[in-house]
C-alpha cells in the first residue's frame, strides 16, 4: 500500500485516498475495487465481499466533486445576482463555455482507454534498462488518464513491480501533460499552442529519462531493479501481441457485448470524472476570481515574459499543489492576463504546467520515500533548467 502522507490510505488503482476497506487495501471507489479484482485475477466467490461495499451512513455531498459542485452552484447564483460578484459569473461562464468540450471528450477516451487497455501492457515494457524503455514510457504515459496526483501512485506502483528509476521518472514527468484526456484540455484553453506544451512535456520527459539512466549506470541514483545495467523485466511469459489476439477472438459483436463495452467505458469515464473534475472546477474558480479580481498591470509587473517573471512563475508553481486539470485554468489565465496587459508570456504558462509536476513536494516526497532521496532531489535538478528555458524560448518567440 502507498502512502502519500503519513496515516493516508492510498488506492492502489488511481492513486487517490481511499475509503473503502478490500482486499488488504483501501480504495476510492467500486469501480477501482472492480479494476484490481481484474487486475489480481480474484476469483468470484472472494469479489463483492461484505468489506467491499461502502459504509452506510456515509452521505453522498461528503464526496469531493460533489461538494465541490454544490460550492460552485451557490457561488455562481450569488454572483449572477450580486453585482459586486458579477466579473466572476463572467470569467467563469467564459471558462466553462471555453473547455466543455475537451472535458467531453477528454473524459470519454478516459473512460476508453480504462475499459480497453488493460494494466499490463504497460507494466511489461518499462523494466529494461535501454534507450528503448524511455520511449515506451512516454507512450504509455499517453495512454494514461489519471490526474498528477493519481500518476504517482501509479508510477511508484510500476517501481515496485520491476520498473527502472528512469523509467518511472519519464512516465511521471509525460503523463499529466501528454496524456489523451489532458491533450484535449489544452487545446480547449490553448488552441494549437497546446503542441508546444505536449511537445515539450514530452522532450523533457525523454532528456530526463535518459540523464537518469547514465546516472543509474553510474551508481548516482537509487535503482534496485537495474544493479550493473542488468534488464529486468516483468512478465516475461505475457505476449501483447498473443494477448490482442485473444481478446479480439473472444470477443463477439453481440447487442450484449457492446452494451457492456458501452456500460463499461460511461462507468471508466465516471469515476474518472470523480477522481478529476473537482481538481478542474477548483482551478476554473481561482482563475475566474484572477480573471476579475487581479489587475491586468501585476501580472506584467510580477509575471511577465522576463527571467524575474519566469522565477516568479516557478515559486508560484512550487508553492501551489493543484492537480494537473487543476493547474490548467490557471496557467491559461497567466497567458490570458499579460496578452491583456500587453506583454504575452505563454512561457510562463508553460513554466508554471511544467514546474508544477518537476517541484511538486507530494512527488518530491514519494520518491524520496519509495524510491531514494538522490532520484528524488535529481529531478528538479534537472528539470527546471530545461524548463526555464524552453519558458524563456517561448517567451522570445510565441
Amino acid at each position: 500500500m502507498i502512502n502519500l502522507k503519513n496515516g493516508e490510505r492510498i488506492d492502489p488503482i488511481c492513486g487517490m485516498k481511499g475509503k473503502i476497506p478490500a482486499h488488504g487495501h483501501y480504495f476510492c471507489s467500486e469501480h477501482c475495487i472492480k479494476k484490481y479484482e481484474e487486475k489480481e485475477g480474484i476469483s468470484e466467490e472472494k469479489k463483492n465481499c461484505p468489506s467491499c461495499v461502502t459504509k452506510p451512513g456515509v452521505p453522498w455531498y461528503k464526496e469531493k466533486l460533489y461538494l465541490v459542485l454544490i460550492i460552485t452552484v451557490i457561488l455562481l447564483i450569488i454572483s449572477y445576482f450580486y453585482s459586486p460578484l458579477k466579473p466572476f459569473f463572467r470569467g467563469f461562464k467564459e471558462y466553462f463555455i471555453l473547455i466543455w468540450w475537451a472535458i467531453l471528450i477528454g473524459f470519454l477516451i478516459g473512460g476508453i482507454i480504462d475499459y480497453f487497455i488493460p494494466r499490463e501492457y504497460i507494466e511489461k515494457y518499462l523494466s529494461r534498462h535501454r534507450k528503448r524503455t524511455i520511449i515506451y514510457s512516454i507512450i504509455f504515459g499517453f495512454f494514461m488518464s489519471a490526474c498528477s496526483h493519481g500518476i504517482l501512485a501509479i508510477a511508484i506502483e510500476l517501481y515496485k513491480k520491476g520498473a527502472n528509476t528512469s523509467s518511472v521518472v519519464a512516465f511521471l514527468l509525460a503523463s499529466p501533460w501528454a496524456n489523451l484526456p489532458i491533450t484535449f484540455l489544452l487545446f480547449g484553453f490553448f488552441g494549437l499552442k497546446a503542441i508546444y506544451i505536449v511537445g515539450s512535456a514530452l522532450i523533457i520527459a525523454t532528456t530526463t529519462g535518459l540523464i537518469f539512466q547514465a546516472l543509474e549506470r553510474k551508481g548516482m541514483v537509487e535503482c534496485r531493479h537495474c544493479e550493473m545495467g542488468e534488464d529486468k523485466p516483468v512478465l516475461e511469459d505475457f505476449s501483447i501481441i498473443k494477448d490482442v489476439k485473444r481478446r479480439w477472438k473472444k470477443f463477439d459483436f453481440t447487442t450484449k457485448n457492446l452494451k457492456n463495452a458501452a456500460v463499461g467505458t460511461f462507468q471508466g469515464s465516471w469515476a474518472l470524472t470523480k477522481m478529476v473534475m473537482w481538481w478542474l472546477i477548483i482551478g476554473m474558480l481561482m482563475a475566474a476570481f484572477a480573471n476579475a479580481y487581479v489587475p491586468h498591470e501585476w501580472f506584467k509587473q510580477f509575471m511577465g515574459p522576463t527571467i524575474i517573471g519566469l522565477l516568479v512563475t516557478l515559486i508560484f508553481a512550487t508553492i501551489i499543489e493543484v492537480c494537473s486539470e487543476g493547474s490548467s485554468p490557471l496557467a491559461f489565465e497567466i497567458y490570458d492576463q499579460s496578452l491583456r496587459a500587453g506583454a504575452p508570456a505563454f512561457g510562463n504558462s508553460f513554466t508554471f504546467l511544467m514546474a508544477g509536476v518537476a517541484t511538486d513536494y507530494t512527488e518530491i516526497g514519494l520518491i524520496w520515500h519509495n524510491i531514494g532521496k538522490k532520484a528524488a532531489l535529481w529531478i528538479p535538478i534537472i528539470t527546471v533548467p530545461q524548463i526555464l528555458i524552453l519558458g524563456f524560448l517561448f517567451n522570445i518567440f510565441i
